[in-house]
């Protein structure tokens, strides 16, 4: 990306403005980007924490198997999920507040006495299931915008600063060129001048 300039101070003024807003930038994305990075992790490490829950739990009630095949399983269903939004590192992400759900009801005296536990059994499932869904959702919005923020680091760092720099550089040295310039026509037609003046007086 190059950097369009002017060799004059209102330019000059101006990069060196541009110039420091990217620095003074530069340590606040850098800590953002970390804190993302962090929050990524934690997000999918959380994420794969309650899968390994959900699969020990299912594990353990493996031995209720057959009688799952007599439980009715239009008995409860997801209603709604509730979700909170928290900023993590300035990003807008979702967190579970509440798992509501659509219990059917039915005769307790005519149904086995372990339906009851049958349903709480899949609120506690369902729950696992959707809460890491939750999370593997929040590392997909935490990760894109930590690649964003690094794009905007790499940016700031490796282009836009040193082209600032470069180009307030090269203003200087072309005002100080233009400097010497003058003093050194001046310096010439003083010379010149008083020359003159002296063949005249002669």
């Amino acid at each position: 990306m190059a950097i369009k300039f002017q060799y004059n101070k209102t330019s000059l003024t101006n990069l060196g403005k541009q110039l420091k807003v990217r620095q003074k930038a530069l340590p606040t994305l850098k800590s953002k980007e970390s804190a993302l990075r962090a929050s990524v992790i934690t997000a999918k490490s959380e994420s794969a924490r309650l899968l390994r829950e959900l699969e020990t739990a299912i594990k353990d009630y493996e031995y209720l198997s057959r009688l799952w095949n007599e439980f009715d399983a239009g008995l409860i269903s997801v209603k709604d999920v509730e979700l909170d939004v928290v900023k993590v590192a300035g990003v807008r992400t979702p967190e579970l507040r509440n798992v509501i759900y659509d219990v059917v009801p039915f005769d307790k005296a005519a149904k086995p006495m372990w339906y009851s536990d049958g349903v709480e059994i899949l609120k506690k499932l369902a729950q696992l299931g959707i809460e890491s869904e939750v999370f593997v959702e929040k590392s997909r919005i935490l990760e894109f915008q930590r690649k964003k923020t690094t794009q905007k680091v790499n940016l700031y760092e490796k282009v836009q600063i040193p082209g600032y720099q470069e180009a307030i550089r090269k203003i200087k040295r072309f005002m100080e060129d233009e400097e010497n310039l003058s003093k050194a026509s001046q310096k010439i037609v003083k010379t010149r001048h008083s020359q003159e003046e002296e063949e005249e007086s002669l």
